[in-house]
């Protein structure tokens, strides 16, 4: 059973009721991240997401977590390109009083300057540890790549600088701008009944929301088609690539995320089979897809020894040549559409999945998920819908790359 309502403000809640089970996640969602920010901002919804959790009117930063831990609840929150998510989840009698800590920090944070100056030396160390995450750090290198500076370019934990500069007043006046109510979908998933969700939603969350009219930011994105390194003296060299894919609400989604199982989507994939298996030129090779609102990209990544480079890169490519040409067989087809399939069913067995799967799809869409008409159109889909979306992949005019570690060189494109 799914239930959703836009409240007054314009505040967004939508409840998934999950029968025999003893827990509920309870999510709040805001359509806000490194994606949205500008240049000076770059970093900031993440730094938000950690001051959160550092002191309201009512507690300090150790009550909060204290107050999670006497009731046995989980808690926790992620910023990613375009979503800032504050979460938790506990025990179904329990769920009231999870619910009106999360509402208390997220509505009523006062960010203490004592606490800034120390969460900014926590997030400048998570920056310094994804410098030193090559795999991470590459990865942020090829959306710098393919989009530029701005956008979906710009990275989640932001520049160093920006995070030394940041001030109470900006947190302040981006929360003013960012976290307006209808910017919000609060999302349960559990052993839950929608007309209590409901009843929280307003008691905690509705009643006490700061009113305020939401200008929504208009997204700056520019396909760069770039190849830029990062010279690092590591082991390994880092290096993926990227191509143009299908926006999340495409018709033929579903058929790309197939389409992508069976090029480098897991063990039995083409990729990993020629680059690993076949060569042994990497013990980590992959691709993944990212769907966007705008549009989506496809990623190839692999870990090699400095002295294979050049061979990774021509196998990666020649394989994604063959696989153009030879399209997808009917043994591929099946295997990649269970594997999607399965994933799809067994995440409704975990309510913090579902909190996030129906979340994120109100905050994008406005309504409620119905995800029994996935499984159904992912049970339709053809061999044929996989290769049309094949077709709309790897357009090597729009190709990026990136590379860190010991080399001096981009890697070559187009």
């Amino acid at each position: 059973m799914v239930y959703s309502k836009t409240f007054g403000s314009g505040l967004r809640l939508v409840v998934k009721k999950m029968d025999g089970l003893l827990s509920v996640s309870m999510g709040v969602l805001v359509g806000t991240g490194s994606c949205f920010e500008r240049e000076e901002e770059n970093g900031i919804s993440h730094f938000i997401e950690h001051m959160m959790f550092k002191g309201t009117h009512r507690r300090s930063a150790f009550e909060i977590s204290d107050a999670m831990d006497r009731i046995g609840a989980q808690v926790n929150a992620f910023t990613s390109k375009d979503i800032t998510c504050y979460y938790a989840k506990s025990t179904s009698d329990r769920a009231e009083e999870a619910f009106e800590i999360l509402s208390d920090f997220v509505l009523d944070s006062v960010f203490p300057e004592e606490e800034m100056e120390r969460e900014k030396g926590v997030v400048l160390e998570e920056i310094s540890m994804t410098e030193d995450t090559p795999d991470d750090l590459c990865l942020d290198v090829l959306a710098e790549a393919y989009f530029g500076r701005e956008g979906y370019g710009r990275p989640i934990l932001g520049p160093a600088e920006n995070v030394r500069n940041f001030s109470r007043e900006d947190l302040f006046a981006y929360i003013a701008e960012r976290y307006a109510p209808e910017n919000i979908v609060i999302s349960f998933a559990g052993n839950i009944d929608p007309a209590r969700a409901e009843e929280l939603a307003e008691k905690y969350f509705e009643s006490a929301l700061k009113k305020s009219a939401f200008a929504p930011r208009k997204k700056e994105i520019t396909l760069c088609a770039n190849s830029l390194v990062r010279t690092k003296d590591i082991e390994q060299v880092h290096i993926a690539f990227a191509w143009p894919s299908l926006a999340r609400e495409d018709e033929l989604s579903d058929a790309g995320l197939v389409m992508n199982t069976v090029f480098g989507g897991g063990m039995s994939s083409r990729l990993f089979q020629t680059v690993r298996e076949k060569l042994g030129l990497a013990y980590s090779v992959y691709s993944y897809v990212s769907a966007f609102t705008e549009g989506g990209l496809l990623t190839v990544y692999a870990g090699v020894n400095p002295a294979n480079v050049q061979r990774a890169q021509d196998a990666i490519l020649r394989e994604v040549g063959r696989f153009r040409k030879e399209k997808i067989t009917d043994d591929e087809f099946q295997r990649g559409k269970e594997q999607l399939r399965s994933s799809v069913i067994l995440a409704q067995e975990s309510t913090a999945s579902q909190m996030l799967a129906y979340g994120k799809y109100m905050l994008y869409n406005g309504c409620a998920l119905d995800l029994e008409g996935r499984v159904r159109r992912i049970d339709g889909l053809t061999k044929e819908d996989c290769i049309c979306a094949l077709e709309r992949n790897f357009d090597f005019e729009k190709m990026a790359a990136a590379a860190v570690g010991k080399i001096d060189a981009p890697l070559t494109i187009g």
